[in-house]
């Protein structure tokens, strides 16, 4: 996928791995369309950017506000040509303990966000025949852990959309990706981890928010249909995937540091 001029929107771009997704974007020509919630968060990351770029308000729950806004985008430019998917957020709780109302946010803004705007902007990238959508998912929705159970299932959920839509849209000339982190440091442990707890835990293996949004890019940049990361991550993955029991035993001492 051609980067340079190429209209980049970009959801949850407010702050961590979509801010600097967008930022690196624009250093590669590219024109990132930044989203999210917070008008003054935008404002001051479209005040970092070097080059074009433009920013819109936009509430992901909001299915006529993203059809609108999107709309616009288009009216503006003439087409998007690469959407991010990366609006999301996560709550660490226990599955008894935790409202159903934490489950039905979550899947609300991880999941049904992701499916909101892909609704809306996959028609026009269809109708032109090109284009390329990330979706932002995570190691949760490979591996599951304690107190991960609402997180981890909006993850499993927004990939197997992913992975449907990529048999779906073979030979249409628009190509889909997913990028799946470990635990990143960013602003998502705020609301995730207020304690500070797990992060303490496992600042040893966080990854740095630049090399995903680098990873990101280049996933979409080389079309690679899914990125895992760390390479310690991708690993635990495959080895669940040949070993479920054994590898049960050990992610019960590794990830459960909540």
């Amino acid at each position: 996928m051609k980067l340079e001029g190429s209209i980049v929107v970009i959801t949850g771009a407010s702050s961590g791995i979509g801010a600097l997704a967008a930022e690196l974007l624009a250093r590669r020509g590219a024109v990132p369309i930044l989203m999210a919630r917070s008008a003054a968060k935008l404002q001051d990351i479209a005040g970092r950017i070097e080059g074009r770029c433009e920013w819109h308000v936009l509430d992901v729950t909001d299915a006529a506000e993203v059809d609108r806004v999107m709309r616009e985008v288009v009216a503006r430019h003439g087409r998007i040509d690469i959407l991010i998917n990366n609006a999301g957020y996560g709550v660490f709780d226990r599955f008894v303990d935790a409202p159903l109302e934490e489950f039905a946010s979550m899947m609300d803004v991880n999941y049904m966000g992701t499916v909101r705007c892909t609704k809306a902007v996959l028609p026009h990238m269809l109708k032109a025949g090109r284009g390329h959508i990330l979706n932002v998912a995570s190691m949760a929705g490979k591996i599951g852990s304690a107190k991960s159970s609402g997180y981890s299932a909006t993850k499993h959920a927004v990939l197997g959309l992913t992975n449907c839509l990529r048999q779906e849209l073979v030979g249409t000339g628009v190509s889909i990706s997913a990028i799946n982190p470990g635990p990143v440091d960013t602003p998502f442990f705020d609301k995730a981890d207020p304690s500070g707890t797990y992060v303490n835990n496992i600042k040893w293996f966080m990854l740095k928010p630049e090399e995903v949004a680098r990873r990101a890019v280049d996933a979409i940049e080389r079309n690679v249909p899914e990125v895992n990361i760390p390479f310690m991550a991708s690993f635990g993955v495959k080895l669940y995937q040949l070993f479920p029991r054994l590898f049960d035993g050990i992610a019960y001492r590794l990830l459960n540091k909540k």
